[in-house]
């Protein structure tokens, strides 16, 4: 069974993804959290599915966590790293974010080595 919310009918949906917002926002930062803490279970390849197919047309407030679960991906699972980077790439979100001398840019590429080049 995948933990990842299934697109339709809207009524299987997890209770997140539903209504305002702060609901997705969470879902998408709760998501993020658990590729980093506790992986199992969660069908990570559907999670790039849903990223690569919403992201795009997601609120800008949705799209930042979903960018985060795009990174963390991409980052700590490196058979995934390739089609995170893909993804990161191809969607172009947050490529011309300003970002200060010495901080990591949020577009997901960027992110991805840079955190990735950390590990050592």
């Amino acid at each position: 069974m995948s933990s990842v919310p299934p697109r339709q009918p809207p009524t299987l949906y997890a209770p997140w993804e539903r209504g305002h917002l702060a609901r997705p926002r969470a879902g998408w930062s709760l998501t993020a959290e658990r590729v980093v803490k506790s992986p199992e279970g969660l069908d990570l390849t559907a999670l790039l599915d849903r990223i690569e197919s919403e992201m795009g047309s997601a609120d800008s407030v949705v799209q930042w966590t979903m960018n985060s679960t795009l990174a963390e991906i991409g980052i700590h699972f490196p058979k995934l790293r390739k089609r995170a980077l893909a993804i990161g790439e191809t969607l172009g979100i947050y490529r011309d974010y300003p970002v200060s001398k010495g901080c990591t840019s949020p577009f997901a590429p960027i992110w991805i080595n840079a955190m990735v080049s950390r590990q050592g």
